[in-house]
């Protein structure tokens, strides 16, 4: 029987099924008036044909622009479907603040889809595309793509950006980083939750720095990436990075989540510049203890799950590894903890994993022939996101979700 592995938000027993619990960690997605259509006095329209001076109504709509500056906490700003053909950045400023029983919100006008396209812009690192450096937003439903550095910048924190998608970006489609080399590290972007997202085909002219999602650099502690999907970017699917520059990073929690193909975009672009891994989770040999859990890296070009000298602590725990181009898990030093990971292979040909660290025999690493659980990660790859956003990811041609 093929394997269907479905991340609803509760918790499911099931052996087939590998499944994740919303109830872990304490930052959770509002819930949106957007799914309900029901409008509020104080909420703001925004549509391609806005005007600056507008009220915002649904029939005499504003810019997006303008909304940000004029949202209250408790506040929605409805985006209206359609192409905003953008050649600056879009900006939420640091101060333009909700409160953590008030977010301000910027989505997606219910059953419609916005594009914000920064195809004027030029490649340089500071042409992005949606800067959000305010803190308490819930941003969601909406598309980022062509930005000539990063899709979303996320430098605030306690923000929720929820279903969105970031692509062909000329870096990373969403970064979470510092918004200026003079922030101090008390305030580096904490406490993020990235959700339900999609990030794919950002690639820079070098070839060596667009990522799928990254929390590197300059991050604080309780950002959380849970049943997004990274894929066909030219460079890594996640990265963790650090540098002696800066120091350490606050730990970072990716759950429940799908990488595959990055390396190679999806017209067959490569680039032999990229690291081209799955998920990357760390950089000079600066220990940073995250946690990455119940996750698929598959055929991605390098790596499929590497510590990149991270000599931490990590938790990796109920991962799988499928065919990636070198090792599917390759951990050469620290002291990490790793449970119920599976390492998979098509044939018998490929580098076996590099372990070093606390595993027991509750993990399958590939060294020559598949474990038992193997047979059910073979097929064709596919994947979805439910109605509740939970990931749903099948093998073997099945619909996703279905066992």
């Amino acid at each position: 029987m093929k394997h269907s592995r479905t991340f609803p938000r509760t918790l499911v027993a099931a052996a087939a099924v590998l499944v994740a619990s919303a109830g872990l960690l304490a930052v959770h997605p509002p819930a949106s008036r957007a799914q309900s259509a029901s409008f509020d006095a104080d909420d703001l329209f925004v549509s391609p044909k806005g005007s600056a001076d507008a009220p915002g109504t649904e029939s005499s709509p504003t810019t997006l622009a303008s909304a940000i500056t004029r949202i209250t906490p408790g506040g929605t700003i409805y985006v209206r479907g359609g192409a905003y053909n953008l050649s600056q950045t879009v900006t939420i400023a640091p101060g333009n603040n909700g409160t953590s029983s008030a977010r301000k919100e910027l989505v997606a006008y219910p059953g419609e889809t916005p594009v914000l396209n920064f195809s004027a812009m030029s490649e340089d690192s500071a042409n992005r595309g949606l800067a959000l450096n305010g803190s308490f937003w819930h941003v969601s439903g909406i598309t980022v793509e062509r930005a000539g550095d990063n899709g979303i910048f996320v430098g605030g924190s306690n923000n929720v950006i929820e279903r969105t998608v970031t692509r062909f970006n000329r870096d990373t489609g969403l970064q979470i980083s510092r918004i200026a080399s003079s922030t101090p590290q008390s305030q580096w972007p904490s406490n993020n939750l990235v959700v339900s997202s999609e990030s794919h085909d950002n690639a820079d002219s070098d070839g060596e720095d667009a990522d799928g999602f990254a929390a590197k650099l300059t991050v604080g502690s309780g950002n959380v990436f849970r049943y997004d999907v990274s894929h066909n970017n030219i460079d890594d699917g996640w990265d963790l990075y650090t540098k002696k520059d800066t120091g350490p990073i606050g730990p970072v929690t990716i759950e429940d989540s799908l990488a595959y193909g990055n390396g190679t975009l999806s017209d067959g672009t490569q680039n032999s510049n990229g690291d081209r891994n799955g998920y990357k989770l760390g950089g000079s040999d600066i220990a940073v203890d995250h946690v990455i859990r119940r996750s698929i890296a598959y055929h991605n070009g390098k790596h499929g799950f590497t510590y990149n000298s991270n000599p931490g602590h990590m938790s990796v725990s109920g991962n799988v590894g499928i065919d990636n181009g070198q090792r599917n898990f390759s951990f050469d030093g620290g002291t990490s903890v790793f449970r119920d990971n599976a390492s998979c292979r098509a044939g018998s040909s490929g580098t076996k994993d590099r372990i070093i660290g606390d595993a027991d025999g509750s993990n399958q690493f590939w060294s020559g022939t598949n474990g038992s659980r193997c047979s059910s990660y073979a097929g064709a790859l596919k994947w979805s996101f439910a109605a509740d956003g939970s990931l749903r990811v099948s093998f073997g041609g099945q619909a996703p979700g279905h066992s």
